[in-house]
């Protein structure tokens, strides 16, 4: 896998997360709608949170070895 692909990668993980984070917040902040465990909305937003570190770290390390690999291309 390429560098590009690993960071697009990253950044559709983020947008997932950050997307499963919103429903979560939504839902708590209307439980009457949601009709779910508030404890299983409070789980998912943490998730939701543990999740977007995840991708963010394997975004920077993209991010890293890129500048690596440029360094090297000029030297």
């Amino acid at each position: 896998m390429q560098i590009a692909g690993i960071m697009n990668t990253a950044l559709q993980g983020m947008a997932s997360e950050t997307a499963r984070a919103e429903r979560a917040a939504r839902n708590i902040a209307n439980p009457a709608a949601a009709q779910r465990d508030p404890a299983e909305d409070m789980l998912d937003l943490i998730s939701a949170g543990i999740g977007f570190r995840a991708n963010a770290a394997s975004f920077e390390t993209g991010a890293d070895l890129w500048t690596v690999l440029a360094a090297i291309k000029r030297d």
